[in-house]
């Protein structure tokens, strides 16, 4: 029989990639986002359901994972993508924006795993497939609240897969570099404080080397779907998947640079 996946934020991206993976390979997909009512290409195809989950809203949670275990069954894989990046000085963001970028990219995130853990353990299998990000092992400048939220994920992950294995369910994390997708610009805000001028020719480099990185010359988000399928169907252990040449080059360096070599490579990367 056809196994079920849910996939949070599965509108655009990464998401939606992996949503229409999965259904082409066979499954029964749950693609999840805030605005199903928006969506008409997905909408009415068979073993597809498009419905609302905003990971915010615990109410949501509920009623999605409720709705696809009334449709599909219970949910053999889920695929947490949903998330967003809050850039700018520190000192020029509202602590609303820092309490949103916690609420969707860490506390949506453990919502709905936990949403899921019962009928896991019961049936004693399931997967995990938390996307993370390059940002998830390596830093870089004006990021500090998409960093830590994303380094956060990773140590969640990491510390959640002993849990799994405990109840016979796996843990997957998925860490891509620059995506070709709209990320850079309908997934990120940029704040700043146009009074604070120091800011400024730091804000020029860093927003430029970001689109760069995000634009044309990042992996295809197809590229990053295949290997969230890959982690939820290879049946091993591995915990970590790497996504990207430059993503692949980026950790590989943190993981051999002391912080002076790392530093000083950032700061080449950004022209600081």
């Amino acid at each position: 029989m056809p196994q079920n996946v849910l996939v949070t934020g599965a509108s655009s991206g990464i998401g939606r990639a992996t949503a229409e993976l999965f259904h082409a390979k066979g499954w029964n997909v749950v693609a999840t986002m805030r605005n199903p009512s928006a969506e008409t290409e997905l909408t009415g195809r068979e073993r597809l359901l498009v419905t609302r989950l905003d990971v915010t809203d615990h109410a949501s949670i509920t009623s999605a994972v409720a709705e696809a275990e009334e449709h599909f069954g219970p949910v053999d894989v889920l695929v947490n993508n949903a998330g967003f990046a809050v850039l700018g000085p520190l000192e020029s963001v509202p602590v609303q924006a820092i309490e949103r970028q916690f609420a969707t990219n860490v506390t949506g995130l453990l919502a709905v795993t936990k949403a899921v853990l019962p009928r896991f353990r019961t049936r004693r299998s399931g997967v995990v497939v938390n996307v993370s990000s390059l940002a998830g092992k390596v830093a870089f400048p004006l990021g500090s609240l998409y960093v830590a939220s994303k380094h956060a994920v990773e140590g969640v992950s990491e510390s959640l897969s002993f849990e799994l294995r405990a109840i016979g369910a796996r843990m997957k994390i998925i860490e891509p570099g620059g995506v070709e997708s709209d990320f850079g610009h309908r997934s990120s805000e940029v704040n700043h404080d146009e009074e604070l001028t120091e800011y400024g020719p730091l804000l020029e480099k860093v927003v430029a080397g970001l689109k760069a990185g995000t634009g044309a010359e990042g992996a295809p988000a197809s590229g990053v779907a295949r290997a969230v399928f890959d982690a939820a169907t290879d049946g091993t252990d591995r915990l970590r998947y790497v996504v990207g040449e430059d993503a692949e080059q980026a950790i590989a360096h943190r993981a051999g640079a002391d912080d002076a070599e790392y530093l000083a490579q950032v700061n080449a990367q950004f022209g600081l």
